[in-house]
């Protein structure tokens, strides 16, 4: 696939002040820029309702921008979105219509769509599908899958002919712990092999440990972009109290030093300066001795605390609180 002239040998997407609207006046992508790179995984991180899955359909061509420019390896996507389509491989967040196909027929049949050799697609597929554990399921049929080995064949049928960006939209949804590991080695190996990959997440925990630099965008804006540590340097405080309240217990009052608390579920979340430790510990402590909190933990900040500051919500983690209701599994 030849490529265009582009500013910079290395840049394969490059969103400058893109705007959308659905309803007049209502922005659902309110001036957003961002590039990427060539073996790089950056990460679209934001809430429900953020604007990141319209800023995907204008990447791939589905949807046309109001104003700004998208060029995808050097070519103006806007005026050639058959290009677009030719040079992204995507994975939708909801689920790919695989119905009477097996897992092997979807993605080897994708991966000739996409214009690979029988034998490399039938190679590859091959490797996928025991990289992520998956034989069991090869030759059944999408009736008898679950929702989240549906997610393991979607993200197959992205990855078995990478165009120059991967676009993954909620990859691990559903896909139980084991395998979402063995799934994020392979996104890291396929940015090895020179794609771009653009994570759309709300999962912030997957988010830090995956991606190199981020984007968190809110309300179609960008608020916050770099990589997961430069984000964190921009905080004030430099620690985090997290506390997991027993069951059917009211969050308790937080003790003055502590600073932007959240609670979502049976989590509370706070922010302290470092000379407060001891006094945070000391409250914990008792909480806990007075069966208000199952456990405890103190730590330094973490993308989720930048996050949940700069979109100012609690809600922003309901995918986090999912991610505590289902830990006892992940070990």
């Amino acid at each position: 696939m030849k490529s265009g002239n582009s500013t910079s040998p290395d840049m394969l997407l490059e969103i400058k002040h893109i705007n959308k609207e659905y309803v007049k006046g209502i922005r659902v992508n309110d001036d957003i820029s961002l590039s990427l790179q060539a073996g790089e995984i950056f990460g679209l991180l934001g809430p429900n309702g953020a604007g990141k899955t319209t800023l995907v359909n204008q990447i791939i061509g589905l949807v046309k921008p109001d104003s700004g420019s998208i060029m995808l390896d050097g070519v103006d996507v806007i005026a050639n979105p058959n290009f677009a389509r030719q040079a992204c491989s995507f994975q939708a967040q909801t689920q790919v219509p695989i119905t009477g196909l097996t897992a092997t027929q979807a993605i080897e049949l994708v991966g000739r769509v996409r214009g690979g050799s029988a034998e490399r697609i039938r190679q590859r597929t091959r490797e996928l599908i025991e990289l992520l554990e998956m034989e069991e399921w090869a030759k059944k049929t999408a009736e008898s899958f679950s929702g989240g080995m549906r997610r393991l064949v979607a993200f197959c049928m992205a990855v078995v002919e990478p165009g120059r960006v991967v676009i993954l939209d909620e990859p691990t949804n559903d896909v139980d712990p084991l395998r979402r590991r063995l799934l994020w080695r392979e996104v890291s190996a396929i940015a090895e092999m020179g794609s771009a990959v653009l994570l759309v997440t709300h999962n912030v925990l997957e988010a830090e440990r995956a991606v190199g630099r981020l984007a968190i965008i809110d309300q179609g804006k960008v608020i916050g972009m770099g990589t997961p540590a430069s984000l964190k340097e921009t905080d004030g405080e430099s620690m985090r109290l997290e506390l997991i309240l027993e069951p059917r217990v009211e969050a308790p009052l937080p003790p003055g030093f502590l600073q932007h608390t959240f609670v979502t579920g049976r989590r509370l979340v706070a922010s302290l300066e470092d000379s407060n430790v001891a006094p945070a510990l000391e409250w914990a402590r008792n909480l806990k001795e007075t069966d208000i909190v199952e456990e405890f933990s103190i730590g330094p900040t973490t993308l989720e605390d930048v996050y949940v500051k700069m979109v100012g919500r609690p809600d922003a983690l309901e995918m986090l609180d999912e991610e505590v209701k289902n830990a006892p599994s992940a070990s």
